[in-house]
């Protein structure tokens, strides 16, 4: 009995306009910067274009990459509400494709920008087992004092025991496949951020996200008990954090070198730490994880794995074939590749953009048994 589970953060499937760039030009969308804008409602009318014209061209691709991952269940992060869900999986997904997910589950979250993390599931498999679903939980108000997780590391960036943990949620969802149980926790952790005080943008944002990956195990423990380990479980979604990167130096004049380099620590080690998790990109060469490319400069570019499907050690054991697709295909052209990796883009994929999204969807099949 075979499920393909797949997680992606879509960037933006939102429904809003924002119009935040009149009042700020640092905000303005460089399509517009070179225009000379001499009151807001003709700001409104220009964005209001801009944002229907690049927003086609991004749903469309998006829908591309989320078909492409072949999925049964699919795992999103950056969707603002149902309602965007909802008008993306009809207008794009179902109608470019002829098979959508007609069922959608979204909790909102914390996030300040208005971004959730959520599931979309077929009827059946592809084998055509029942997907069906059981029950759904939000942990987006679970606070540091609830979780026992509050630590000195917090403290000195002025969080509170009393905050909220997640940034945006951890939702669990329980559902059966041909009878079987599983359970899902799809999260979306603190971003990277920019550097703060003359500390790394990483380093300073890391107790955080170690703080959301303890969570997220304590949620876990606390379901599970000690069987935790035994039952069948997958934890998917944008972690904003790696454990190791590729760095790429030279340029498209003189030629790439791609050179793979393993992280001291990062903030989700909690996760992996005593075998509490699989993580399943580990089966594949450490040049072939990488989900995102990031680049400060010519001189500052690396390609890394953000997105993650971990398994519990049950669940990774009964499939010790089970290896990750990563789909690259949406990747905008200033992406570089190692050798042997570049795949063929999809129709309109630009220098920057349009894309599909920064990240890359990752997928596997795992045998529910």
């Amino acid at each position: 009995m075979a499920l393909r589970i797949a997680t992606f953060n879509a960037e933006n499937i939102l429904q809003r306009f924002d119009f935040s760039g009149f009042r700020d030009a640092l905000l303005r969308d460089r399509t517009l910067g070179g225009l000379e804008i001499t009151d807001r409602e003709q700001f409104k009318l220009l964005e209001q274009a801009r944002v229907v014209a690049h927003t086609d061209d991004k749903m469309q691709l998006t829908a591309l990459a989320i078909s492409d991952t072949k999925a049964d269940i699919i795992c999103l992060q950056e969707v603002e509400n149902m309602e965007a869900l909802d008008a993306f999986e009809h207008g794009y997904l179902h109608r470019m494709t002829g098979r959508g997910y007609p069922h959608k589950y979204l909790i909102e979250g914390n996030d300040g920008r208005g971004i959730d993390v959520a599931v979309m599931t077929r009827d059946e498999t592809a084998d055509g087992d029942v997907i069906e679903f059981v029950d759904i939980r939000s942990h987006a108000d679970r606070t540091y004092d609830d979780l026992d997780i509050f630590n000195n590391d917090l403290a000195k960036i002025n969080e509170r025991p009393d905050e909220k943990v997640f940034r945006r949620d951890c939702l669990e969802i329980d559902l059966r496949i041909g009878g079987r149980p599983i359970t899902l926790f799809v999260v979306h952790f603190k971003s990277m951020g920019t550097d703060r005080d003359g500390v790394d943008g990483r380093e300073w944002t890391m107790p955080v996200r170690t703080a959301e990956a303890k969570a997220v195990r304590r949620i876990i423990e606390d379901r599970f008990g000690e069987r935790a380990e035994r039952m069948r479980w997958m934890i998917c979604g944008d972690f904003n954090d790696y454990r190791e990167r590729i760095v790429i130096e030279g340029s498209k004049d003189s030629g790439y070198s791609f050179t793979p380099m393993t992280e001291e620590k990062s903030g989700f080690d909690p996760l992996l730490a005593d075998g509490f998790s699989v993580d399943l990109a580990k089966r594949l060469d450490p040049i072939d994880r990488w989900t995102l490319y990031y680049a400060k400069g010519p001189d500052y570019q690396h390609l890394c794995q953000l997105d993650y499907l971990l398994a519990s050690p049950s669940f990774a054991e009964k499939n010790p074939l089970a290896v990750p697709d990563i789909i690259r295909n949406g990747q905008p052209w200033r992406t570089p590749f190692p050798p042997g990796q570049e795949p063929q883009r999809y129709p309109r994929i630009g220098w920057d953009r349009p894309k599909s999204s920064d990240h890359c969807p990752l997928a596997v099949t795992m045998n529910i048994v």
